[in-house]
């Protein structure tokens, strides 16, 4: 079967022009829909919805794990321009093999 299912996370956005932003300029992503309340954003075979939320903490208890060949190239260009604050884990294979 080549069209295997798919999962694709929804996060939590407080403001969406804002997120559009920050990975349409700093993590070079698309976006492919912008709504009232719903953004999408892909680069490559990355796809990552935003529903938008006024709860402060519920984008701080959200995450999205990415898996893929690419990955470490991707970590190092994130982690270069993005990420200077410290807010990406370090780059490592977890017990769970991820």
């Amino acid at each position: 079967m080549t069209d295997l299912a798919r999962s694709i996370p929804i996060l939590a956005s407080l403001n969406l022009a804002e997120t559009a932003q920050f990975y349409t300029t700093i993590l070079k992503f698309q976006v492919v829909g912008l709504y009232d309340d719903y953004l999408i954003v892909r680069r490559d075979e990355i796809e990552i919805h935003y529903t938008l939320c006024d709860d402060t903490n519920l984008p701080l208890m959200t995450a999205c794990y990415i898996r893929g060949g690419q990955v470490p190239a991707l970590f190092d260009e994130f982690k270069q321009v993005a990420f200077t604050s410290g807010k990406i884990s370090d780059f490592s294979t977890r017990p769970w093999n991820m």
